[in-house]
């Protein structure tokens, strides 16, 4: 693989930038400084380092983001602020949000370029857990309950006109939040636009507050503030794939 190639896919910057940062001395190859962009190295038995740092190769990137109200679930947008202008200091060629959170909606959101991984989290097929936090209008009666974790009629149809009923979700009640709303966690295998909020109308309620805690095996950590990201550590990256 070409040196500025490596680089590049390490989000170190532009294809220009590499080549004025490997000017400047700045990446050494085994122990020697690169002199020139297009040298050939072997991405996994060769030791390169940035500014002192040594890069492992990663072909994709993974980033957790925990989203906050106001920023759409985009890569661009000519109103809002998106996704990926939270990652600015980031080379974002190539990210995607897996999946979308709506902008009055905060939470965990993963950004990656690997197309086969949003595909499987996102496939229905693959019925992967995304678990939200509900602050609701009022309390959900039994037969609510029992209703969501059976499967509703939310106004969406298949392709012969039939009623799509969701797929059946768990609710799991908790206790009332700092003002006194109920709260719930409505864990779905679905990811139909404005779902949640649609489900919780379909049994006469409404969503004031929404926040995804979890997709998959990936969980948002207590201790990222809303609109703060991180990469995935490698582990969090094979329990995903697994």
């Amino acid at each position: 693989m070409r040196l500025d190639k490596f680089l590049g896919d390490q989000n170190i910057g532009t294809r220009k930038q590499i080549k004025e940062y490997i000017k400047n001395g700045r990446c050494h190859v085994n122990g020697e400084v690169a002199t020139k962009p297009d040298v050939h190295i072997n991405e996994d038995t060769d030791i390169i380092t940035f500014d002192g740092v040594e890069l492992t190769y990663s072909r994709f990137h993974y980033y957790m983001l925990n989203k906050p109200v106001g920023v759409v679930s985009a890569t661009r947008d000519g109103k809002n602020e998106t996704v990926l202008d939270l990652l600015a200091s980031e080379n974002v060629k190539g990210l995607s949000p897996c999946g979308r959170l709506d902008i009055d909606t905060e939470g965990l959101l993963l950004l990656t370029d690997d197309g086969d991984l949003i595909h499987k989290l996102l496939s229905p097929k693959k019925h992967v857990d995304k678990v939200y936090e509900a602050h609701l209008a009022k309390e959900l009666s039994q037969d609510d309950i029992d209703r969501l974790e059976k499967g509703l009629d939310i106004g969406d149809t298949n392709d012969d006109g039939s009623i799509k009923m969701t797929l059946p979700a768990k609710v799991e009640v908790l206790s009332p939040d700092s003002e006194g709303r109920p709260v719930i966690h409505l864990i779905i295998h679905e990811g139909r636009f404005h779902q949640v909020k649609r489900m919780l109308e379909a049994v006469d309620n409404e969503v004031l507050f929404l926040k995804r805690l979890s997709m998959g095996s990936l969980k948002l950590p207590s201790d990222l503030p809303c609109g703060e990201y991180r990469p995935l550590t490698l582990e969090e990256i094979n329990e995903l794939k697994n």
